[in-house]
């Protein structure tokens, strides 16, 4: 038993991991189960009362894939070779006739578009410098270079546009990823609509430039909004009588807050202050809202109800920032009060660039390009609001807030303050996703309904248990106590799968449980080969004990190899194929690392103990 202690201990220790991970999608389960049994203002109110209870169960689940909860899957297709075509100078006859030849090759090879372009136009003895660049000298080399990155680039920027709009549209657990060189696959669950969707994804991006309002206004607005929740009356500061609004003052009750204790003191500001009570924090130079992820929806629904828009002044617009920072583990956002009519619009932006910043070690800036309208608007926007701060805003999402310093002439501008170039480049994609200059085509979609996919669950829970039945009865007829060990490995395999599953995010797809039943056969295979090596120990006249442990040193190459090789598959599997593939390979993998540790760990200790104890094993 000593000997075991430390095996024993991580057992136990993976188990309890594996139970914790899968909580969660327990409590989901509940949660659901409930809210299914009550209807109208009941429904909401279980909702409201257990909000963050959901929220964060909802999060850590264990996520199913569009197979089995319905949904929508798009493959988007960025078209570079407009993006080419649109950028291109001087454009001639030589020109049109060299990238006609590059849009029929580009259909029919594999090349990326930029490598295409090179060979064409090399081929008619053109240089790329002509139509690319200012430099006619410049290498065809650093050209191409230069239009491949341009290229990469643009779907960067298509799919932070596409991740933004999303998440305006409240898909929950929205799935985006880049798939080669110019296609971007969403996975949208729960999602039917098709048009609704198409018209999401294919429309241009909005980019606006709005000022910020100062920090007084926005102390005002915010102590009228709580007053006005509170019932309070308060000053008519727009043309609009918001003392009707306000209900008779109740308050006025002096309150002995020195015996007070710090709840009762929150709750008694929360009385008073509705509004403030939802903050997270407001700075006091700039009059920014810190609001925490889970009081964002609350905040917009007070932000948005009539008698508050009435509060609001006509020129102003409370907006959050698109990205949240993290503190302590928990989101937060800014909401800012910005001007409610742009001051410009990102169709004027013609570039930009994220560069190392040279006045600060690490940091990093982008500038950015107008044309002569927006350069001459800018000048006049810069010049009127110096020392303000100019939101940069896309879809309705604040992505930056620069201070402007000094009136700006020529439509050259400079962004700075950002910590490092990774920050730089999402402002720069953000800055250029104004006005896609590559159109985003559907070349592929696809709509799995709720039915369809409760079918599939179906179908796969009784395949899960019809397989597992099988292997269960099997091995206990075979093998006797020594079948009913490795079916209780069996079952610890599947809760460390779905464990792993859950605790990495990963999702749970129709070929995910595929993976996962051909795991439940192959996981008995390890014990299949210790067991037979057992019987023909014990055959030979080998005490239990001996035959036990010649029959795992016995084994073990042969389970190792045959596992690791098929790993090794998994991994290219994994590698090199794109959805229901990667989802089979990730459970295989996560299958099969559980199944050895099963096997080889779980049953050795387990047989260990019970020879220790003087009882009696039997392998058939």
């Amino acid at each position: 038993m000593k000997k075991n202690r430390t095996k024993l201990v991580i057992i136990i220790a993976a188990i309890a991991l594996a139970i914790y991970l899968l909580f969660p999608t327990y409590k989901d389960y509940q949660f659901r189960k409930e809210l299914s049994t009550k209807v109208g203002q009941d429904s909401l109110d279980y909702y409201t009362k257990n909000e963050e209870a959901i929220r964060e169960a909802r999060a850590k689940r264990l996520k199913l894939g569009l197979d089995l909860q319905g949904g929508m899957r798009v493959v988007l297709e960025v078209n570079v070779l407009q993006l080419l075509q649109k950028i291109a100078k001087n454009v001639d006859d030589n020109f049109r006739a060299a990238f006609a030849e590059v849009e029929q090759e580009a259909k029919i090879s594999d090349m990326s578009v930029v490598d295409i372009l090179r060979a064409k136009f090399e081929a008619r003895g053109l240089r790329l410098s002509r139509y690319y660049s200012s430099d006619i000298r410049e290498e065809n080399s650093s050209v191409a270079s230069r239009l491949a990155d341009e290229a990469e680039k643009s779907v960067d920027r298509a799919m932070e546009v596409v991740r933004n709009r999303i998440d305006k549209y409240g898909v929950a657990e929205p799935g985006i990823q880049k798939q080669g060189s110019r296609r971007i696959i969403v996975e949208l669950p729960g999602v039917s609509k098709e048009q609704e969707v198409r018209e999401l994804l294919q429309s241009t991006a909005l980019l606006e430039f709005r000022i910020v309002k100062d920090v007084n206004r926005v102390v005002k607005v915010v102590e009228n909004i709580d007053k006005i929740l509170a019932g309070k009356p308060i000053e008519d500061t727009t043309k609009t009588d918001t003392t009707k609004l306000a209900k008779k003052d109740t308050s006025s009750t002096p309150v002995d807050s020195a015996n007070m204790t710090d709840q009762q003191k929150f709750e008694q500001f929360k009385k008073e202050h509705p509004f403030s009570a939802l903050l997270a924090g407001q700075n006091p130079y700039t009059g920014d809202l810190i609001v925490a992820g889970e009081n964002k929806s609350k905040i917009n629904q007070i932000l948005n109800k009539p008698e508050i828009q009435k509060v609001i002044s006509n020129d102003m617009e409370f907006l959050f920032t698109a990205k949240p920072h993290i503190q302590e583990g928990k989101e937060f956002f800014t909401l800012l009060a910005v001007s409610r009519e742009p001051e410009l619009t990102g169709t004027v932006i013609t570039d930009a660039r994220a560069q190392p910043d040279p006045q600060m070690t690490g940091g990093a800036i982008v500038t950015m390009k107008m044309n002569n309208e927006g350069a001459r608007e800018w000048a006049r926007i810069t010049g009127a609001n110096v020392n303000k701060r100019c939101a940069i805003v896309l879809d309705g999402g604040i992505f930056s807030y620069p201070t402007i310093k000094t009136k700006i002439i020529g439509g050259d501008s400079q962004i700075d303050g950002m910590a490092n170039m990774e920050e730089a480049r999402l402002l720069e994609i953000v800055l250029k996703a104004g006005a896609l200059p590559a159109p985003v085509d559907i070349i592929e979609q696809r709509t799995v309904g709720p039915s369809l996919g409760e079918d599939s669950i179906n179908k796969g829970i009784f395949s899960s248990i019809l397989a597992l039945i099988l292997v269960v009865v099997f091995m206990i007829v075979y093998y006797r106590t020594g079948g009913i060990m490795a079916d209780f490995a069996v079952l610890l395999n599947t809760l460390f799968i779905l464990g792993v599953l859950a605790g990495f995010g990963g999702t749970l797809t129709l070929p995910g449980i595929a993976a996962i039943i051909l795991t439940l056969g192959m996981s008995v295979d390890a014990n299949v080969l210790i067991y037979e090596r057992i019987r023909e120990e014990l055959a030979t006249g080998k005490t239990l004990r001996a035959a036990i442990d010649n029959g795992y040193s016995k084994a073990f190459s042969a389970i190792l190899d045959s596992n690791v090789t098929t790993i090794l598959t998994g991994i290219i599997l994994y590698q090199f194929g794109t959805g229901p593939i990667q989802g089979f390979a990730l459970n295989l993998i996560i299958g099969l690392v559980a199944s050895l540790f099963s096997a080889i760990v779980i049953t050795r200790v387990i047989f260990d103990i019970m020879t220790e104890k003087g009882m009696h094993v039997n392998f058939g």
